[in-house]
C-alpha cells in the first residue's frame, strides 16, 4: 500500500507540473495567434482524447506519463501543404519576439505556478521544527564554533530563521558564498550569543548532501517512550504476548529509555530472538521473547515487529512553530523564496559542474517519486511545497541553454537575433543530437545516485 500510495502521489504531481508547463505554452500560443492542434499530457498511445474549441483542438491523456507537448500548426512539420488562409497561424512564420514568447512561457508558468504555492502556504500558516540544536559532535565544525546542545538559532548571516528550513536554506547558501558567517543563538540558559563559522570550515558543506550532518549538529526532537500504542493481528508482537501500554524497559539486558532506540535493535535483529522487559500497567514487570520477522527495505533486511508507538501530540507541540503572514506580505515572500530556489539551484548545478559539489546532490525520478509519497502522507501544505519545488527544478532546467529544451530553442533565437536570419536546419538537427545525449547522460546519472543511495 505504501508502495502504490508513493507511486500515485508521483504520478499525480507529474501531471499538473507538466500540465501547468504545457499550458503555459498552449495559452500564450493562442492568445497570439498561432493554431495549436493537439494538447497532450504524457506521449505514446493516446488513453483519453477530445477535441474542443474552434480550433478543434485534441486534447490528449497518453500513456507514457514523463513529459508531455504542445503540437502546433507548422510548415516545417505539416505532411501536406497548409491552406494559404492559415499560413499566417503557422508557428514558423511568426516574428522572432512572438515564438520567444511561447517558448519561455512553459518554465515562466512553472516558476509562476511555484509563486502561487508558496504565497497559499505562507497566507495559510506554514508549521516547522524550531531550529533548535540537539547534539553536537565532538571536534565538529560545530563544536569548534561554539555551538551547544539547547542552541535555537535565530539567525545565519543576515536572515532570520525561525525553522529549520529556513536555516538550512540559510547555511547552504552561505556556505556557497565563502565568507565567514556570523550565526545568532540563544543558548539553553536564554541567552543570546554570537557562534562564528569561518569560511575555510564552510567550504565543503555542500560537497555533499547531509548539510547538518558534515556540519556536526543533530536537530533536537522530543524523547519518545518505548510505549506500545498499537500490536497488529499476526505479527511478532501479538504473537509474543505484547499489549497496548506496555513500556519495553530493556532489550538483550540494556536499557532502553526512547522508541527510536526500540526500532533500532529490532531492526538489527532480524529473525533473531531477543529479549524483552517490559512493564506492563497493574501487572508489573515481565520478560516477553520475540522473533523479529525479516522485511526486506530498500534492498536490505531489517527486523520488524508489527508494533506502533502510543502517540502523545502534547510532546511534539514544544519543538514546533507556526508561521503565519498577511496576502501581501505573503505575497512577497512567495516572490523572494521562488528567486532564492532558483538561484540556489542555478548555484548548485555550476558547482557540481566543476567538481565542487557532489553528484549526490542530484535527485533523480526514484528519490523524487519517494519525496512525492512522503509529503502527500504529510498532508496538503507539505505536498504544495514539493510540488513548488519541483516546479522550480522544472522551470529553471528547461531556461539552460541545452539544445531540445525550451532555453536550447532561445539559444537559437538569440543566435538568429545577432545574425539576422534563422539558424540553419542541419545546424539544429546536430545540436538537438547533442543536447539528447546530454540528457540522456544527466538521466543515466539521476538513475545512478538514486541507485546507489538505494543500495548503499
Amino acid at each position: 500500500m505504501l508502495m502504490f500510495f508513493t507511486l500515485v502521489s508521483f504520478l499525480i504531481a507529474l501531471a499538473i507540473l507538466i500540465a501547468i508547463h504545457e499550458f503555459g505554452h498552449f495559452w500564450i500560443a493562442q492568445r497570439l495567434g498561432v493554431k495549436v492542434l493537439r494538447f497532450s499530457i504524457g506521449f505514446g498511445r493516446p488513453l483519453l482524447s477530445w477535441r474542443r474549441g474552434a480550433d478543434q483542438t485534441e486534447y490528449v491523456i497518453a500513456a507514457i506519463p514523463l513529459g508531455g507537448y504542445v503540437k502546433m500548426l507548422d510548415e516545417r512539420e505539416s505532411d501536406e501543404p497548409i491552406p494559404a488562409a492559415e499560413r499566417d497561424r503557422a508557428f514558423n512564420r511568426q516574428v522572432l519576439w512572438k515564438r520567444a514568447a511561447i517558448v519561455v512561457a512553459g518554465p515562466l508558468f512553472n516558476l509562476l505556478f511555484a509563486i502561487i504555492a508558496y504565497w497559499g502556504v505562507f497566507m495559510a500558516g506554514d508549521t516547522g521544527l524550531k531550529p533548535v540544536i540537539g547534539t553536537v559532535e565532538p571536534t565538529s565544525i560545530a563544536a569548534e564554533a561554539g555551538f551547544q546542545p539547547g542552541d535555537q538559532l535565530l539567525t545565519v548571516g543576515e536572515r532570520l530563521t525561525p525553522s529549520w528550513e529556513q536555516a538550512l536554506l540559510a547555511l547552504t547558501v552561505a556556505a556557497m558564498d565563502g565568507q565567514d558567517l556570523s550565526i545568532q543563538v540563544r543558548d539553553a540558559n536564554q541567552h543570546l550569543r554570537d557562534r562564528l563559522i569561518p569560511r575555510e570550515a564552510l567550504s565543503g558543506l555542500t560537497e555533499e548532501p547531509k548539510l547538518l550532518e558534515r556540519l556536526g549538529v543533530t536537530p533536537q526532537r522530543p524523547v519518545i517512550p518505548a510505549v506500545i500504542g498499537e500490536v497488529l493481528p499476526g505479527e511478532p508482537a501479538a504473537e509474543a504476548g505484547l499489549q497496548v501500554g506496555d513500556r519495553v524497559r530493556t532489550v538483550a539486558g540494556e536499557p532502553i529509555t526512547a522508541w527510536r532506540e526500540l526500532v533500532e535493535r529490532v531492526r538489527q535483529q532480524a529473525g533473531q530472538p531477543l529479549l524483552l522487559e517490559i512493564e506492563r500497567p497493574g501487572v508489573g514487570v515481565q520478560q516477553v521473547t520475540i522473533r523479529p520477522r525479516a522485511v526486506e527495505v530498500e534492498g536490505q533486511m531489517q527486523g520488524r515487529i508489527g508494533a506502533g508507538v502510543q502517540a502523545r501530540d502534547d510532546l511534539m507541540a514544544a519543538y514546533l512553530v507556526r508561521i503565519e503572514h498577511g496576502p501581501l506580505e505573503s505575497l512577497g515572500l512567495a516572490f523572494t523564496k521562488t528567486y532564492e530556489m532558483s538561484a540556489l539551484m542555478l548555484r548548485m548545478m555550476g558547482r557540481m559542474l566543476i567538481g565542487e559539489a557532489s553528484i549526490h546532490n542530484l535527485s533523480g525520478p526514484i528519490s523524487i517519486a519517494e519525496t512525492a509519497g512522503r509529503s502527500a502522507s504529510y498532508g496538503l501544505e507539505a505536498f504544495m511545497q514539493f510540488l513548488a519545488v519541483v516546479s522550480i527544478s522544472l522551470g529553471v532546467l528547461n531556461l539552460l541553454p541545452i539544445p531540445v529544451l525550451d532555453g536550447g530553442h532561445l539559444m537559437f533565437y538569440l543566435i538568429e537575433w545577432i545574425k539576422g536570419s534563422p539558424v540553419s536546419e542541419n545546424a539544429m538537427l546536430q545540436g538537438q543530437k547533442v543536447g539528447f545525449l546530454l540528457l540522456a547522460a544527466l538521466m543515466t546519472l539521476a538513475f545512478y545516485v538514486d541507485l546507489s543511495r538505494l543500495l548503499g
